[in-house]
């Protein structure tokens, strides 16, 4: 496989992230009352375990994958629990609405970050293709109307920009921790759901899932969007294209919204049809290089001259 085909390959795995974080939406609302963090702690757990057994089954030691330098302990969960943790504190000191568009703006900030990365070139078509997304997005938050800042909620604005400055930064410097091993996504996401556990007992009330509905959408949370999708995200920003993958993120809230359409939890509107336009056409937009990059040709198909 050459280095291009590679690339794509890898690319198009770190975007199995963005299709699960689509129903992050959908499973959590199945869930029942599960406070934050409880979940947060049970689907990482979840994660855990389905890692431990994959070492375990391929005859590995799950201890190999614990040996790390303390800085990539701490980039690795800093970037699941530190995002989860200021995500969590935004939504309990500001509306929704606007916490959870400010802190999308990671996928923005990966684009313009990755251009301190060695090797990688920021062109306007990547800036265009983010804030493209960001438009989309934007829409299917507000559902196409006015968005105010109160400055009474000033510090769950700041939290939601830590937020999404935790994880586009998490994301960037993992490509420069590319030697590190995607199996060691395990062993943040165990770490994770530890400190996951103690904030539950600290600030929450347990609340256990009911029936073998909710129990089933919180195993597939950490299946899916709270779990495994953070192992095919470390793939795919260590050696795709970072700058397409950050683009392309933004059609998680889309493809969620279309997914509730779907099982009759929301209506299809004008809005939505609008934002599908503006994250499509961004995503594209962005990865144009990508897409229109020339094949190479092997040296043994080309014929002398």
């Amino acid at each position: 496989m050459d280095e291009n085909a590679a690339r794509l390959r890898a690319t198009a795995i770190g975007f199995t992230a963005v299709l699960m974080w689509a129903t992050l939406a959908l499973f959590t609302a199945l869930s029942g009352k599960v406070p934050p963090f409880q979940l947060l702690a049970m689907c990482f757990g979840v994660a855990t375990l389905i890692a431990c057994a994959f070492w375990l089954a391929r005859g590995q030691n799950p201890l190999a994958y614990m040996r790390h330098p303390p800085l990539v302990w701490l980039l690795g969960v800093g970037g699941l629990f530190g995002y989860h943790f200021f995500y969590f504190l935004a939504l309990r000191n500001a509306p929704a609405v606007e916490a959870g568009l400010i802190a999308y703006l990671w996928p923005l900030l990966i684009v313009v970050f990755s251009a301190l990365l060695p090797g990688e070139r920021l062109r306007w078509f990547h800036i265009a293709g983010a804030v493209l997304g960001l438009g989309g997005a934007a829409l299917l938050v507000t559902r196409g109307e006015t968005l105010e800042l109160d400055p009474r909620y000033s510090f769950g604005y700041l939290a939601a920009c830590v937020c999404a400055v935790t994880w586009s930064s998490y994301s960037v410097l993992s490509r420069r921790f590319g030697s590190v091993p995607t199996e060691a996504v395990g062993g943040f996401c165990a770490v994770t759901a530890v400190l996951g556990a103690i904030c539950h007992l600290a600030f929450e009330q347990t609340v256990w899932p009911e029936g073998a509905l909710e129990w089933s959408a919180v195993a597939l949370l950490g299946l899916g969007p709270v779990g495994g999708a953070f192992f095919t995200w470390d793939y795919g920003v260590k050696r795709g294209d970072i700058q397409a993958l950050g683009a392309s993120s933004y059609a998680a809230p889309l493809l969620s919204t279309l997914l509730l359409i779907l099982v009759g939890l929301a209506p299809f509107t004008l809005v939505v049809g609008a934002a599908c336009l503006l994250i499509v056409g961004g995503a594209v937009l962005a990865s144009k290089d990508m897409i229109l990059r020339p094949k190479r040709v092997a040296p043994e198909t080309v014929e002398d001259s």
